[in-house]
């Protein structure tokens, strides 16, 4: 099947040079830049070069022609992008390829591709994985969750590449909240570590942000077990320890205090007041995304926040 990428982020490019190493791909940029000449995304991923059968293009019409479309937008563009493009994308097999809960609705990157193209075939492709292990051929296991389970067998097939293996579920819901929520844990860690609060405290937010991540997932239907595989527990230990994660990044900012860069997307910003917002409705305990929504917020600085975790009331695990 074609597979074009819509969208020339990092994780976006990532992909397209992978896939371009198995058969051709059309990567499509709003601003192409240098990227025609160049061979090259010098802005998102410098040092790592486009294949042959790597066409870009900002011709969205020319790009929509494939059969399968991986959205590669931020989550709280999502919608508008669809929107603006929904005739293009009609009956497509849209992969959306953000991590997040969409702020002003609550829901996930799925239940938007279904809302805003109802004649599409709508997945999501999550799981842990850095654009720049992808890009340089590193090894790296991915989940696509899709609701039509033939579809996602195509698909799968399809995205499949050397070096990028994905394993298929029809838990679209458990794979949503799992790449979403596991961001805001990063945040918490980051902002831990930041503080100098050390390893056995980064290491009991994660254990204990797992637990908020299968509360919400019981509460919303989706299956346990999602949250175990690499859409929960592999994106949350990846994402909690390692500085190549721009929510970790943020998370050691505030806890360290210092600025952070304003133009660099952080999923788990949004997300976590969506969550947050989301858990106070429904009646659930979710103090680390309470306390980071607080954090976020600057209703609360780090050792509150800590504070505020340490003195809840003792519990069963």
């Amino acid at each position: 099947m074609t597979v074009s990428v819509l969208g020339a982020g990092a994780f976006g490019t990532a992909l397209a040079i992978s896939l371009a190493r198995k058969g051709p791909v059309t990567l499509w940029a709003r601003d192409l830049g240098t990227m025609a000449s160049d061979r090259e995304n010098t802005l998102r991923l410098k040092g790592c070069g486009f294949p042959d059968a790597l066409r870009v293009t900002d011709d969205i019409d020319d790009a929509c022609l494939a059969e399968i479309l991986l959205i590669a937008v931020p989550m709280q563009k999502l919608r508008g992008f669809l929107s603006d493009n929904s005739v293009r994308m009609a009956a497509k097999r849209l992969v959306a390829c953000c991590k997040g809960i969409e702020l002003s609705t609550g829901v996930g990157p799925v239940n938007v591709v279904e809302d805003t193209i109802p004649s599409a075939t709508a997945a999501i492709l999550t799981g842990p994985s850095f654009a720049a292990d992808i890009a340089r051929g590193l090894p790296t296991a991915l989940t696509l969750a899709c609701a039509d389970d033939a579809a996602g067998a195509e698909m799968q097939q399809s995205l499949t590449t050397a070096n990028v293996r994905i394993y298929r579920t029809t838990d679209t819901i458990g794979a949503e909240l799992g790449g979403a929520l596991k961001n805001v844990i990063a945040i918490a860690c980051g902002a831990a570590i930041g503080a100098g609060l050390g390893e056995s405290a980064r290491a009991a937010l994660m254990t204990r942000g797992f637990a908020e991540m299968q509360r919400l997932a019981a509460h919303l239907k989706a299956d346990p077990a999602t949250l175990s595989g690499l859409s929960g527990f592999g994106d949350l230990t990846l994402t909690c320890t390692s500085k190549q994660s721009r929510n970790y990044r943020l998370g050691l900012s505030l806890g360290k205090n210092i600025p952070f860069d304003p133009t660099t997307t952080v999923e788990g910003a949004a997300t976590a007041h969506a969550v947050h917002a989301l858990a106070e409705k429904s009646g659930l305990d979710m103090p680390i995304t309470a306390a980071v929504a607080g954090l976020l917020d600057n209703r609360l600085n780090v050792q509150e926040a800590m504070k505020s975790l340490l003195t809840r009331p003792l519990k069963e695990e």
